[in-house]
Formats: C-alpha cells, sequence, structure tokens
C-alpha cells in the first residue's frame, strides 16, 4: 500500500471520523433497493443503477481521501469520476435537457482538486522509487526536490478538504442522491417504436466507440504523441461504455476489458512519460543546480523507457483487432 503522510492532528481526525458518519448514512440510502441492469430496462433507468453504483465508489473514498494515508483513495475515487461523467456522456439524451449536465459542474470541480493531489501523490513516489538507485548526493537533491513537491502536495490537499467541506458539495450530494434513488426523475419519456431499452440501445453505444477507436488504424505507424494521446481518450470511451454495462453484457465482455487494458497502459504509461517530463521540466524553474541535475538524471530515464514502449504498439494494436479479440465484444453483445 502506498502511503503518504497521515492527517496533522487527532482533531482533525475526530473531524474526519465526523464526516465519515455522514457519508455512511449516503452509502446506505444508494446501497438500499439497488437492483442489477436487466436487458429489458429502460436506458435511462438502466443508467440510473449503473451511476448509482459508481456514486457508491465516490463517497466510499471519501475518507482516505482526506486522510491521504492511502493514496489509491485519491485515485479510485477520481476512477469513478471518470466513469461517472463517461456515463453522463452516454446517457444525456436520456434525460430532460440540461440535468446531468448540473452534477457535471460540481464533480468536475472535485476531479479537479482531487487531479492536483494525485498528480502530486504520483510524482512523489515515482521520484522516491528512482533515488534509491542514485547515489548518495543525487538522493539528496533529489530529496529537496520530493520535499518542495511534498510542501504543494499539502497545499492541494487543502484544497480538496476545502471542496469536500463546502456547502456546494454537500448539496451536490443530496441532490444527487436524491437523482440516483427516484425511478423516473428527469427521464425522458421514449416515443413509439422508439429504441429506449438497453437491448435496443447499448450495442450502438458500444460499437460506435469501438469505430472511433479502429478509426486510428491508418494513423499508429507514424503516429506522433498527441495522436497516441487522442486514441487512448478514445480507448477511454470504448471501456467505460462497455465496463458502466459489464453486469448485463457477461463474462465475455470482461474477458474483452482485460484485452482492452492491456493496450490502455501501454498508451496510458507513454502519456504519463509525456505529462510527467513536461511537469518536471516547468518544475526547474523554482530548483537550483543540483536539484536540476537530479531531475534531469530522471527525465533521462523517462526518455530512455520511451522507444522499448513504442515499440510495442503495433503488436498490441494488432491483437486488439484480431478476431479472437472482437468475438469476446460481439458475444457480450449478442448475449442481450
Amino acid at each position: 500500500m502506498l502511503k503518504c503522510p497521515p492527517v496533522r492532528d487527532a482533531a482533525e481526525r475526530v473531524r474526519i471520523v465526523g464526516k465519515s458518519r455522514d457519508v455512511q448514512q449516503v452509502i446506505a440510502r444508494l446501497q438500499e433497493d439497488l437492483q442489477p441492469v436487466q436487458p429489458d430496462d429502460a436506458i435511462s433507468e438502466a443508467g440510473r443503477k449503473v451511476l448509482r453504483g459508481e456514486f457508491i465508489k465516490i463517497i466510499q473514498h471519501e475518507a482516505g481521501s482526506r486522510t491521504g494515508e492511502d493514496i489509491e483513495d485519491v485515485h479510485k475515487m477520481r476512477v469513478a469520476i471518470r466513469q461517472t461523467r463517461s456515463g453522463f456522456r452516454l446517457l444525456d439524451s436520456y434525460f430532460k435537457p440540461g440535468l446531468l449536465r448540473t452534477y457535471r459542474k460540481d464533480l468536475r470541480r472535485l476531479m479537479r482538486a482531487l487531479g492536483g493531489v494525485r498528480d502530486l501523490d504520483v510524482m512523489i513516489h515515482d521520484l522516491r522509487a528512482f533515488g534509491t538507485l542514485m547515489d548518495e548526493a543525487q538522493a539528496e537533491s533529489l530529496g529537496d526536490v520530493i520535499e518542495s513537491l511534498e510542501q504543494r502536495r499539502s497545499v492541494a490537499r487543502d484544497n480538496l478538504l476545502a471542496v469536500l467541506d463546502s456547502k456546494g458539495y454537500r448539496r451536490f450530494v443530496r441532490a444527487y442522491t436524491d437523482f440516483l434513488t427516484t425511478p423516473g426523475m428527469g427521464a425522458n419519456l421514449p416515443g413509439k417504436a422508439e429504441p429506449f431499452q438497453v437491448r435496443h440501445v447499448l450495442p450502438l453505444m458500444i460499437y460506435q466507440h469501438l469505430a472511433a477507436v479502429r478509426a486510428y488504424d491508418s494513423l499508429l505507424e507514424d503516429a506522433d504523441p498527441p495522436t497516441l494521446h487522442a486514441l487512448r481518450i478514445e480507448f477511454k470511451g470504448l471501456r467505460y461504455s462497455i465496463a458502466l454495462f459489464r453486469g448485463v453484457l457477461g463474462k465475455e465482455a470482461e474477458s474483452f476489458i482485460e484485452e482492452l487494458k492491456k493496450i490502455q497502459d501501454l498508451l496510458g504509461r507513454l502519456n504519463d512519460i509525456e505529462v510527467a517530463r513536461e511537469a518536471f521540466i516547468d518544475l526547474m524553474e523554482d530548483l537550483d543546480g543540483d536539484q536540476n541535475a537530479a531531475l534531469w538524471l530522471y527525465i533521462n530515464h523517462l526518455d530512455e523507457e520511451k522507444p522499448t514502449l513504442r515499440a510495442k504498439v503495433p503488436a498490441t494494436w494488432q491483437r486488439f483487432n484480431s478476431k479472437t479479440v472482437q468475438r469476446k465484444l460481439a458475444l457480450a453483445v449478442a448475449g442481450l
């Protein structure tokens, strides 16, 4: 388990425990009468079910995100928010105009606050790991960089706590919980002979995302980092459209998601290197010579990793597009 400094004092812990009781009440309400998605569910109500499940995950990781004792809580909270926002994009037309947009704004604010903490968590963790490979003088200079980043993380965590403690966030939790636990609330009623059940709508949703991914086939050979990043985003849309409804798609969908993860992880690591390199170069403006020298060693370490990763892209892409893998998705959708 990846650790970072605990909450500052006992008073802060008492306050978090008090907030945790409120959170548990919300979770209990969200879990009450929660049913699995069925193929003949209206897509609006199936969407409400899956969004409810993601919101439970968000709320469950709130206390851990407050304390910072395990940095995975912030990460998992962010993943659930990403899946929720992806769900909003998929489901927007099945609810009254502008309804999901109001919740999206609140989640965007929370996502930014979590992102400020998460980015620094990852930087600090990676630099600490790299520091074990350096000599004593270099490690000491890198330690000064890490200390500077820890100070920034403390500020970012204060900002996160301010968002979580705000009246606006608590209003959002109440309103969004009402929406998720009230069947029919805000749903658009389907017209005659209009596809509205999960079995009608979900196949098209999934294959539209698959088409957006496979459109990159002719671009991959000479793809630059921005193009690979754009492909990574399209893969996220595909994965989330399947993951949100994995309960109704069965075991074949789980197998397909595992295949998706292989190429997503590869593209994600390439993007992480680009983002980290840019962030550390920006950081150098506030550092002295020895600290910059230590940081350049890490940047060079990242640069050395890129060619090996890039060389794996064609084969991984070919595997994803193979009949063996695509048949898994086809069987999952056919099961509807």
